[in-house]
């Protein structure tokens, strides 16, 4: 069924269902890489909010999480432009810290907060992405942890929005052109 988001039709692309089987895949290989650490999950705000609470409800093992707020987003365009909005707020010298992002498309976000986690002394960086548009991406930075590879089309929901709204849909919907 097709949702209208403000002047946009979107259509069912993933569901629910296929979203949570991939977020259990991501913590098992996450689990099978850092089972014996203490990781720190480091959530870039606000799109990956919804994946990286179920991330972290799949991930049983110790781990800590902090948030940063990051945007490079207008509307259904990237601007090109990363600010950081909110910054880290925990100590992450000589920890192994697993970047959690929504969506890796030109990959500048991910660029950008990985060379500030870099700054530091850490001894692993890795990124777990629900989503990734290798079509658009932009950078050399390795994705670790990848859901799901998608087409480079604007999508919506499960944290996703487009501008401001539909980050509280449950499944993903993409654009209809």
């Amino acid at each position: 069924m097709e949702i209208q988001i403000l002047d946009h039709t979107f259509v069912p692309y993933l569901s629910q269902e296929a979203i949570q089987a991939q977020i259990d895949r991501l913590a098992d290989e996450i689990a099978a890489d850092l089972k014996d650490e203490i990781p720190v999950f480091i959530v870039i705000l606000n799109g990956a909010f919804m994946f990286a609470a179920d991330l972290m409800k799949a991930y049983s093992h110790p781990a800590e999480i902090s948030f940063v707020k990051m945007a490079s987003y207008q509307g259904t365009q990237s601007t090109e432009q990363v600010s950081q909005l909110l910054g880290l707020d925990i100590d992450i010298t000589n920890r192994h810290i697993v970047i959690v992002e929504d969506i890796v498309d030109t990959g500048n976000t991910i660029a950008e907060l990985y060379n500030i986690i870099n700054r530091y002394q850490t001894r692993s960086v890795r990124i777990a992405t629900l989503f990734y548009k290798p079509e658009a991406y932009k950078k050399d930075i390795t994705l670790d942890y990848v859901g799901f590879e998608i087409p480079n089309k604007f999508i919506v929901g499960y944290g996703l929005d487009y501008n401001k709204q539909g980050r509280n849909i449950p499944a993903i919907y993409q654009i209809k052109y």
